[in-house]
C-alpha cells in the first residue's frame, strides 16, 4: 500500500479528527468517511460536507497550482464541471456498506 503522509498539523493537534480517506484499490474507488462527525458536534451534516469538500477542491487546485503553475481559479472551474458531469452520469456504480468505527 503506498500511503500518504499525515500533515503535519494533524500530527501536532491532539484533537484532530481523520475525515476522510480515498484508495484506489482492486479496480476501484474505496473510501473511508467519517459520518455523522458533524451531526454529532451540532451542523448539518451534508452543509458541513459540502464546505469540507469544497475546502478540497481549493486545497487541490493550491496543489495543482504549485506542482505544476496551473491557474488556481481555471483548476477549480475545471473539476466542478468534472464532478459535474460525474454525478449526473456516473462512469461507475458505488456500491459497499456503512461500518461502524470500531469502538
Amino acid at each position: 500500500m503506498h500511503a500518504l503522509p499525515i500533515p503535519p498539523a494533524a500530527l501536532r493537534d491532539e484533537k484532530a479528527v481523520h475525515m476522510l480517506g480515498a484508495w484506489i484499490a482492486e479496480n476501484g474507488l474505496h473510501c473511508s468517511m467519517n459520518v455523522t462527525f458533524f451531526e454529532n458536534n451540532g451542523h448539518g451534516e451534508t452543509d458541513a460536507w459540502g464546505m469540507m469538500l469544497a475546502d478540497v477542491i481549493r486545497h487541490l487546485a493550491d496543489a495543482l497550482n504549485k506542482h505544476s503553475g496551473a491557474n488556481r481559479q481555471a483548476s477549480i472551474e475545471a473539476i466542478i464541471q468534472s464532478l459535474q458531469v460525474e454525478l449526473e452520469e456516473p462512469t461507475s456504480d458505488t456500491e459497499g456498506d456503512f461500518v461502524a468505527k470500531p469502538n
